[in-house]
């Protein structure tokens, strides 16, 4: 049987992948009462339709911005077995079934990681900028953050370069398609320590992570597939 981990919300499905694809639901005792409020409540073996919930306690961090970074990123240390995941965020619905996700964005591209580029913004320049004007996180520490990239190379992003080795420095990181092998696990777990040593915007780190990863690992690339929103 393939062994898949998907990490989403809301979504049609083919009987196939019904017997093949496996559905986690990552919960706090809050989210669970709400989920149970309208009429979503977990049978004895702790499912929701097809929806295995996980009551997740004594959280990693304070902030939970950063503690939702831990399945976002680490899924093949949380399920070790399987070979494949998805995320996607719960502010957004998948309605095409997973394995043609996987089929699309990986197999055809002969890709280990897919994620889509920012639909505005390519720069790390300006989504610092961004990131204080809407004040989504404190301003020091993105300043901080963003100096220690610079101080270790980061540039900004010409988009007229066509040697560039990214189509865009920034992702919108709500949809992540990867295989579970060995370069993608580092990849994510290098991107996550950016996380856990500076602040949960990981449109920042995504760049500097995947370009310190490729100059210290030239001779193994991640297979990156960073496509267009459209």
């Amino acid at each position: 049987m393939w062994s898949f981990i998907l990490l989403c919300f809301f979504l049609q499905i083919s009987e196939f992948s019904k017997r093949n694809v496996c559905f986690v639901m990552f919960v706090d005792e809050q989210t669970l009462s709400k989920l149970a409020s309208e009429g979503h409540v977990p049978d004895k073996q702790g499912f929701v339709g097809l929806w295995k919930t996980v009551v997740v306690s004594n959280l990693p961090y304070n902030d939970m911005r950063k503690t939702g970074k831990v399945p976002k990123f680490l899924s093949h240390r949380l399920f070790p077995s399987s070979r494949y995941s998805i995320w996607l965020d719960s502010k957004m619905r998948l309605t095409t079934d997973p394995m043609l996700i996987i089929d699309f964005f990986l197999w055809r591209t002969k890709s280990e990681f897919a994620i889509s580029n920012h639909y505005d913004r390519h720069c790390v320049w300006d989504e610092v900028l961004q990131n204080k004007r809407l004040n989504k996180y404190n301003h020091s520490a993105i300043d901080e953050q963003f100096m220690f990239y610079r101080s270790d190379g980061l540039k900004k992003f010409d988009p007229s370069d066509p040697n560039s080795p990214l189509p865009s420095y920034v992702p919108e990181g709500s949809f992540i398609v990867r295989a579970h092998t060995p370069m993608s696990n580092l990849f994510t777990c290098l991107w996550f320590n950016e996380v856990d040593r500076f602040t949960s915007r990981d449109q920042l780190s995504f760049a500097y992570t995947y370009l310190k990863l490729q100059r210290l690992n030239s001779d193994r690339p991640l297979r990156l597939n960073m496509f267009k929103v459209k």
